[in-house]
């Protein structure tokens, strides 16, 4: 299993960015290879509620991979975690 934490940036179908921190890895079950995990943006926004397929994250270095939004949810009054999966090879 391969992970990466740090910083990231998420662009939405508008081509809005939206920068913030991510955690992610890869799973290797049954045959089965894909990444996915969590990202946790520097400032909330409507937008990003209502995101589901067809984003792009970058990570440093220009590393880019597709994600879909599977899950947000509040952490605090003006945080939220929004739960990625990843689509293709990973970017890390």
């Amino acid at each position: 299993m391969t992970t990466y934490s740090g910083p990231a940036r998420l662009t939405l179908v508008d081509g809005t960015h939206v920068s913030g921190m991510a955690s992610l890895s890869t799973n290797q079950r049954g045959g089965i290879q894909g990444w996915g995990g969590t990202f946790r943006p520097d400032k909330t926004s409507a937008d990003l509620h209502n995101a589901s397929d067809g984003l792009h994250l970058e990570l440093p270095y220009d590393q880019i991979g597709t994600v879909s939004v599977t899950g947000v949810r509040k952490l605090l009054a003006t945080q939220m975690l929004v739960s990625l999966a990843g689509s293709g090879p990973a970017p890390f």
